[in-house]
């Protein structure tokens, strides 16, 4: 049996690959930016007009919004139109909530996310909480 390591790159990120979240966060940005509700295709075309990012893959993530609450949609002929419910931070904080929500043990998730921020994020945390009991 060999004990020699897997090499690092295998475990570096697809550099073609979004983070998740990351097309959902950049659609709802698009959407907010917007002052009218878009169709998918306008948001597709304002998102990477130059990509082949797929049309398909702009409805599902559209769809998952909607269902998420974050968007609200229109009927428009065939399509819908979609405007947004949230900015990008918005969903962000209701991702982290539902995650927090999902484990039985809320102290120590809480005490780990903590202690995993930067000394800036840790401190402006902590200026919130502090506002907070104003």
């Amino acid at each position: 049996m060999s004990t020699r390591r897997p090499d690092a790159s295998a475990d570096a990120p697809d550099p073609g690959r979004r983070r998740s979240g990351e097309l959902e966060s950049q659609i709802v940005t698009v959407l907010t930016a917007a002052e009218t509700a878009l169709t998918p295709g306008e948001v597709r075309e304002r998102l990477a007009p130059q990509s082949d990012l797929a049309y398909s893959t702009v409805v599902t993530i559209l769809t998952r919004l909607h269902a998420k609450g974050a968007v609200i949609r229109e009927r428009d002929g065939r399509a819908y139109r979609y405007a947004a419910l949230r900015d990008a931070a918005g969903l962000v904080a209701d991702r982290m909530t539902r995650l927090l929500t999902a484990e039985s043990d809320h102290g120590s998730v809480l005490r780990r996310f903590v202690g995993s921020l930067d000394a800036d994020d840790e401190r402006f945390l902590r200026e919130l909480l502090r506002d907070g009991d104003e």
